[in-house]
């Protein structure tokens, strides 16, 4: 896409810097929360493996490298717990953390608005009618077949949902960024209310609550099968976010600014709409609905590491990622002998913290 032949330098003075010390803590201090967070989610669970097993395990099935003896491995079933169970389980709640991360920094950089994500702009709420649709109207039948017209029902919405809202705020010939906030949050309501509806008819128990489960959001169906498209589609979108700084820069500063760097706004506001949708409906299609991640991460870090999107944005994917391991384990270990919705938990961390955030004058979006 081009600028009009304009090479697009944005002003570092209008963007929220870090301080230095700031962003050099953050980045020694990632990794180690990493490495620390996965060894918990591999060991803690409704079956608790010690550590020393737990990476001996891990290192045995990435390396073929046997430490100790090779006896208790199998002891209690603990290498299927791990490797079957926990790791793709932990490797499918990072690259969900991250994807919703990315499209919450995308989106609220595209329209310059701090509560823009894909839930608020309606694109999850499509998702989500797109598959309770497939599970209660006759497309999700038993099998392999039910998960992939579930989640094409899934991707299906979100990518309708984000051309509803293209559509109507794009009426009257230009798409600001007020009128594309206010017609996801029409189209918000639309979808649930057709959800609703489906799910108020139907005459389905057992749909009804897969239907009811699935919107909560769960980690629980995560297997090694569907970690590649997962990896290879927020890869892809996290290297395209990557090269498009510039721009995401440039749109903080207002229309009027990005206009005069030679920037069509539309065009970048629809492709980085129709990005999220597809982003969206693979991610709602393998998990449900997950809230909050991609509203409040971007928020926490432009107060870390500044609102350019060269540190921003790996940062977030980072961040996002690390945030929902961390919600997958809670929602595992809380209550002893059951799993508590993954939703639940991004909520009522989310709710307070983003509450904090409004009631503070300065929470990093943008211009100081």
């Amino acid at each position: 896409m081009k600028h009009k032949g304009t090479l697009i330098h944005t002003p570092k003075r209008s963007l929220r810097r870090s301080k230095p010390w700031t962003f050099t803590t953050f980045a020694v201090l990632l990794p180690v929360l990493f490495l620390l967070s996965v060894a918990l989610s591999l060991s803690l669970g409704q079956v608790r493996i010690p550590f020393s097993l737990t990476y001996r395990i891990v290192c045995y099935k990435l390396s073929g490298l046997l430490i100790g003896d090779s006896g208790d491995l199998n002891a209690g079933s603990f290498m299927n717990i791990i490797w079957q169970i926990r790791f793709p389980r932990v490797l499918t709640a990072m690259l969900v953390g991250a994807g919703l991360s990315l499209c919450g920094t995308l989106m609220q950089a595209s329209v310059k608005n701090p509560l823009a994500d894909p839930y608020i702009l309606g694109i999850s709420s499509g998702a989500s009618l797109g598959a309770t649709f497939a599970i209660l109207i006759g497309f999700g039948a038993a099998g392999l077949f039910s998960q992939i017209r579930v989640a094409a029902g899934a991707f299906i919405g979100a990518f309708g949902a984000s051309m509803a809202v293209l559509t109507l705020a794009g009426m009257g010939g230009y798409l600001s960024s007020i009128k594309l906030v206010l017609s996801g949050m029409v189209i918000n309501a639309l979808c649930n209310a057709f959800s609703n509806f489906i799910i108020y008819f139907a005459n389905n128990a057992e749909g009804i609550k897969t239907v009811t489960f699935w919107t909560m959001g769960s980690l629980a169906s995560s297997k090694w099968e569907k970690l590649p498209l997962l990896s290879v589609l927020i890869g892809a979108a996290f290297l395209f976010g990557l090269s498009q700084f510039r721009v995401l820069n440039a749109l903080l500063l207002g229309d009027e600014a990005a206009v005069t760097l030679g920037i069509n706004i539309t065009a970048y506001r629809r492709l980085y709409m129709v990005s999220s949708s597809l982003i969206t409906g693979v991610m709602v299609a393998y998990c449900g609905m997950i809230g909050f991640v991609g509203l409040i991460v971007p928020h926490i870090l432009r107060g870390i590491v500044g609102s350019d999107h060269r540190r921003l944005l790996p940062a977030a994917v980072l961040t996002g990622a690390l945030f929902l391991l961390w919600a997958d384990l809670i929602a595992r270990i809380v209550l002893a002998g059951t799993e508590i919705p993954i939703g639940i938990i991004t909520a009522l961390i989310g709710a307070p913290v983003f509450v904090t955030m409004l009631v503070k004058k300065d929470y990093g979006f943008g211009r100081n």
